[in-house]
């Protein structure tokens, strides 16, 4: 067994979960695609754009004409063509998005002109090329657009519809099932007593390997019973990947380390010097990784997207699935005991510049969850913060 770092714990995880050398592949339909991975490169049908056009509302001009008055010939709206040229001493009329018209080689802007009757004055100088979007000055017919390995997200299928794909080539969705453990945990449809918790885990986890492009499937609540326990991990296994909540500390009823050692189990880690989620596990078993995450919803959460999230990327087909963090700076001074790396729940401000760390009652407060908009990182080689420091920043 082994006790890590936070960086050494995910490199563990990237150099034990590989791409799969020949993934399955399925067509699905862009209503589908979301969050699947990419398995062809997607190119563009078309320049874009197939014309020049304007990229503000104002007057197709020449920019040797400049400063002038000029008188108005016309209008181009959106989606016509320009009937005839800009001629010497002229300007049309045009919208954004319009086609530039022929002999135009700069748009005027409406807030730069006065319009009087049909003339405009104005004493901007002329700027080949100001606010024209070139044909082609985008992306080149036949060019990538969206690259193969690439997650869909919601820009993606802007640009796959753009490019009039309605159907796409993804790699198979990896199978994760997800096993919450402990007498204390009841079904969501159930009513707890004082000394019960609903299975918010395995509906959260769910709701994450979805997002990141699996097909979860939720096993039933595993009793502090180690035959029981054993019995579900080894159907658990049976996927691409398991998750397991809860059972994973040193309790005298938590079996899901023993279950996993008489499955063969080989432990990568047992334990990851970080807040919330230190009895993280990391390992295989029959062929399958699995990860044993804290039970508390806080760390679980934390866990998957910071260890879990990336083996699943990998068996999607993500060759290099990366963290994406910013920085931003504390609002209100803070101290902690150097040696971990803390995950907390923060509120982010209006503009992502400033970040407040939001009070919070443990790892299993699911409240300071739903108000957070971020987890702030705190590093563990520092033992004060005061206002106005930057941390590092992660966001959904």
């Amino acid at each position: 067994m082994a006790t890590l770092s936070f960086t050494e714990a995910r490199r563990v995880v990237l150099e034990r979960v590989l791409v799969p050398p020949t993934p399955a592949l399925e067509s699905v339909w862009l209503t589908d695609a979301i969050g699947r991975v990419l398995a062809e490169d997607v190119r563009c049908d078309r320049d874009m754009p197939p014309l020049p056009r304007s990229l503000r509302d104002g007057f197709a001009v020449r920019s040797a004409d400049l400063p002038a008055t000029l008188p108005i010939h016309g209008e181009i709206r959106a989606g016509q063509m320009p009937q005839t040229p800009l001629l010497a001493g002229q300007a049309i009329s045009i919208m954004t998005g319009a086609v530039i018209p022929a002999g135009a080689d700069q748009v005027l802007m409406k807030e730069h002109a006065t319009r009087t009757d049909d003339n405009i004055e104005t004493a901007r100088p002329g700027l080949a090329g100001e606010w024209i979007s070139a044909a082609g000055s985008m992306a080149k017919s036949g060019d990538v657009v969206v690259p193969s390995g690439r997650r869909v997200d919601a820009a993606a299928i802007a640009m796959l519809a753009t490019v009039g794909r309605s159907q796409v080539l993804v790699t198979r969705q990896p199978v994760v099932r997800i096993l919450a453990t402990g007498d204390e945990v009841v079904d969501i449809a159930r009513r707890p007593n004082p000394t019960e918790v609903r299975n918010s885990n395995s509906w959260a986890l769910a709701a994450d390997v979805k997002r990141f492009g699996g097909r979860p499937e939720i096993l039933p609540i595993a009793p502090d019973d180690e035959k029981i326990t054993r019995d579900l991990i080894e159907y658990g296994l049976g996927a691409d990947l398991l998750l397991i909540s809860g059972g994973v500390s040193a309790g005298d009823y938590d079996f899901v380390e023993v279950a996993l050692a008489n499955l063969g189990a080989e432990f990568y880690f047992d334990r990851v010097l970080i807040q919330p989620g230190q009895p993280t596990v990391f390992g295989q078993a029959r062929g399958t990784f699995f990860f044993g995450l804290p039970g508390n919803p806080l760390s679980t959460m934390v866990t998957f997207r910071i260890f879990a999230e990336a083996a699943m990327a990998r068996l999607s087909g993500v060759a290099h699935p990366e963290l994406h963090f910013s920085r931003a700076a504390i609002e209100s001074p803070y101290a902690h005991r150097p040696g971990l790396t803390r995950f907390l729940p923060g509120l982010l401000g209006d503009n992502g510049a400033t970040v407040q760390i939001l009070p919070w009652q443990g790892s299993g407060d699911i409240p300071a969850l739903v108000r957070a908009n971020c987890i702030v990182v705190v590093a563990p080689d520092r033992e004060t913060w005061t206002a106005g420091d930057l941390v590092q920043v992660l966001t959904a």
